[in-house]
């Protein structure tokens, strides 16, 4: 049974947030969170790239790599590229992985042309975009890892619907801890707990407080 957009896009921005709930994406989080205009900068990439990568890795997914019943052959198949009824799932993670990484190339080269002062700003973590778990989280969700099977996965619109509601979910943490982070650093904080050793006290204890969107998922059918 699929669910419905607003489970989902409540569910991916509080209650299963990527970040604080299945722990996904911590390199970006942790390392682009000390200045709020840099932690937008990459919440917005990271949002872009997960609301595109969703669309294009399901139509590989649906077209390409996935043996259909009805048919039972793939496009692969008709081209004369494989044999009769051949699955190619065991090649999503590869094909998954050059969508995302296509996706960032793009990303860099138009922050590169447009904001060079935020591409300097995110430095390697806009290129670790291909490496960040959470995005491969987010297309594998929505395909083959769905509670509905490698056979039945989500429906292209709440495909895209997860995909950007795990992104605004990155991108709202994002900000959030970007702004304890500037607090902090005007903070009499102990020389041996400064940057990360604090960020690291402050994320659980963000992630403890999101615990408290739980219970919403009963409301949504989560």
């Amino acid at each position: 049974m699929q669910p419905s957009w607003i489970a989902l896009l409540v569910g991916g921005i509080v209650i299963n947030n990527f970040v604080l709930a299945k722990f996904l994406g911590l390199c970006p989080f942790f390392g682009v969170s000390k200045r709020s205009s840099d932690a937008l900068g990459m919440g917005m990439a990271v949002t872009f790239v997960m609301t595109l990568a969703s669309l294009v890795t399901w139509i590989v997914y649906q077209f390409f790599l996935l043996k259909h019943e009805i048919t039972g052959h793939n496009l692969f198949h008709m081209w004369g590229l494989v044999g009769p009824a051949a699955d190619l799932q065991w090649l999503k993670t590869l094909t998954y992985i050059l969508v995302i990484a296509s996706l960032v190339q793009v990303v860099e080269l138009v922050l590169k042309k447009t904001v060079p002062a935020l591409y300097r700003a995110l430095g390697i973590y806009l290129p670790l975009i291909t490496t960040n778990c959470a995005v491969m989280g987010v297309v594998l969700l929505n395909t083959t890892d769905w509670q509905g099977g490698p056979e039945a996965p989500l429906s292209l619109v709440l495909t895209l619907v997860q995909g950007a509601a795990a992104g605004i979910g990155f991108t709202m943490v994002m900000l959030l801890m970007s702004g304890i982070r500037e607090r902090l650093a005007r903070s009499n904080v102990p020389p041996t707990m400064r940057d990360l050793p604090i960020a690291f006290i402050t994320a659980g204890l963000m992630a403890l407080a999101f615990m408290g969107f739980a219970g919403f998922g009963k409301v949504f059918g989560i």
